[in-house]
């Protein structure tokens, strides 16, 4: 696999892409030997093939930085001195979304709405973010810093219609505060409500402020193996913790013919609960999805309804020690554990000693970084 040429990495303009000059064959040993480093009561044995991405046009969202000046944007991300770098060529990005980009620039320079400036602390537009299905319909996202800007923008949605036809979800969000976040907790819809992720049979509908990984081709990998995983061990329940929209959870539900297994989602977000709930109707999927906390739901359970197989697929800190510890004293056999993180993941294997990794695979879902998804197969001793 050869190595896309950067042009914004050999001019020192972004060094995001920390790995993009390491042969990629190279970039995925490093990685397994980091997992089997970190995570050394894995045995050699257990670890499978690591999951392979393209070294290009692999991503389905960018989070533009919006700077420059009034009428003259840059799209791209903020550079030591708090000011715009143009990445509109990023070859990471979908070519969906790097041939929209010079349209979005265009569109947002007719507007006249200035850039937040982040030394000064003025300005208006804050970000973009794109996100492309994989059947190309785009969900666009612009986060602003006052009502005014919300007002150009919305007086603008016929042309930006026009300029991005194929767009089914436009959204402004309010960020007035000078914060080093993406996004505020305020969302206008401004068109749509949801864009449709289709991954096989199942539609994974994400809202403005939903998640999903951001390369679709290893997210279908990782669906793929846990439900390996799940038909191999047959529960006849299990619980999706941090379930998201259901990704985990439909993938892993019955499949056609088989014996009904009893699957529940538990998610934080009302609004994925929602998304969800959505997906598993239109697909004819029996499962069941609730809004809660994930630790604080399986602290709650009764023992009579704790499940055969757990997954869950926590945030960059992991699961924590109350929820390890749940895990480790409730009885369920079997568990599922998928990990943005791998030094989380040693410090949580390490609180639930009674269960031992059965198998386990690398998913590079960040090629040219060091970031990486790592899947485990636990199965109580």
């Amino acid at each position: 696999m050869s190595l896309p040429h950067c042009k914004y990495f050999e001019a020192g303009r972004c060094r995001s892409c920390a790995l993009i000059e390491t042969p990629y064959e190279a970039q995925l040993r490093n990685k397994q030997l980091r997992c089997r480093d970190t995570l050394p009561s894995v045995p050699d044995a257990a670890w499978l093939p690591p999951v392979r991405s393209e070294d290009h046009d692999f991503r389905n969202k960018a989070k533009l930085v919006v700077g420059g000046v009034a009428g003259n944007v840059t799209l791209g991300i903020l550079g030591p001195d708090g000011r715009g770098v143009d990445l509109r060529d990023c070859l990471i990005q979908s070519s969906g979304i790097r041939s929209l980009i010079p349209r979005l620039a265009e569109f947002l320079e007719a507007t006249g709405l200035e850039p937040y400036d982040v030394p000064k602390r003025r300005g208006e537009l804050k970000f973009v973010h794109v996100t492309e299905a994989p059947g190309g319909e785009l969900m666009l996202r612009f986060v602003v810093r006052s009502e005014h800007a919300l007002d150009r923008l919305r007086r603008g949605l016929g042309e930006l219609r026009s300029v991005v036809p194929n767009a089914v979800v436009i959204s402004v969000n309010l960020l007035p505060e000078h914060k080093a976040v993406l996004e505020g907790d305020r969302e206008e819809l401004l068109l749509g409500s949801s864009l449709s992720m289709q991954l096989g049979d199942i539609a994974l509908h994400l809202q403005p402020q939903s998640f999903f990984q951001t390369n679709t081709a290893v997210a279908r990998a990782l669906y793929a193996q846990a439900a390996e995983w799940v038909d191999r061990v047959d529960p006849a329940s299990l619980w999706d913790l941090y379930c998201g929209v259901g990704g985990f959870a439909l993938h892993c539900a019955s499949a056609p013919g088989a014996p009904v297994r009893d699957v529940l989602g538990v998610e934080l977000s009302e609004a994925a609960v929602r998304s969800a709930r959505r997906s598993a109707q239109e697909a004819g999927i029996e499962a069941r999805f609730e809004a809660a906390d994930a630790t604080r739901f399986a602290l709650g359970a009764a023992a009579d309804t704790v499940p055969n197989l757990v997954i869950v697929n926590p945030p960059r800190r992991g699961i924590g020690a109350d929820l390890a510890a749940w895990l480790e004293d409730s009885g369920v056999h079997d568990v599922i554990y998928s990990s943005c993180n791998p030094e989380s993941l040693a410090r949580d294997l390490a609180a639930m000693p009674s269960f031992e990794v059965s198998e386990a695979r690398v998913f590079d879902m960040f090629p040219h970084t060091t970031h990486l998804e790592v899947a485990v197969l636990l199965r109580r001793r």
